[in-house]
């Protein structure tokens, strides 16, 4: 395992301010696209494949999720699992073998334990755990499925060919 160097810091830096700034930005510009509920696309969600061409991304992209959760949802079970879900997210996307399964790990995630965290934190009157947690982890995924495997994968395709990007990606 190398040094985490002041460009990884740097880098890291960016991919915070990225998450947070399109998390936040879009919540107040675009409340159609929620960013904090069951039913959320959070395009900022796209930015989660970049552990898997940038190692150097995944501290950015939990203290993005934190911050963005932080400063806009009241709640301090969001900005605990939220960050969660991202943290675990992140490295299995570094572990991931190809581009194509890169994604997966950021829906996987945010599906079960958002969905778990939505269903269990703020239930559904006249539904049980379960059936709320069903709901919501669909929901959760849905929006993730959209945001990394539309979004995400845009990303995956294109950065690589990115030249000042180049000595920032994963040695394979």
């Amino acid at each position: 395992m190398r040094k985490f160097s002041v460009r990884d810091l740097t880098f890291a830096a960016v991919v915070a301010a990225m998450y947070a700034g399109l998390t936040l930005g879009l919540t107040y510009t675009l409340p159609i696209l929620s960013q904090y509920q069951g039913v959320q696309l959070r395009v900022a969600e796209a930015l989660t494949v970049l552990p898997f061409l940038f190692p150097a991304a995944t501290p950015g992209l939990v203290v993005g999720c934190f911050l963005a959760n932080f400063l806009g949802s009241p709640m301090a079970v969001d900005w605990i699992f939220g960050t969660m879900a991202t943290l675990i997210a992140c490295l299995l996307t570094q572990r991931m073998p190809n581009r194509w399964l890169a994604p997966l790990p950021p829906v996987i995630c945010n599906a079960v334990i958002v969905g778990a965290e939505i269903a269990f934190f703020y239930p559904t009157e006249g539904m049980g755990f379960w059936a709320a947690y069903a709901i919501n982890a669909f929901t959760v995924g849905l929006g993730e499925l959209i945001a990394c495997y539309v979004l995400g994968s845009l990303l995956l395709a294109a950065l690589p060919k990115v030249g000042p990007l180049k000595p920032a990606l994963r040695q394979n």
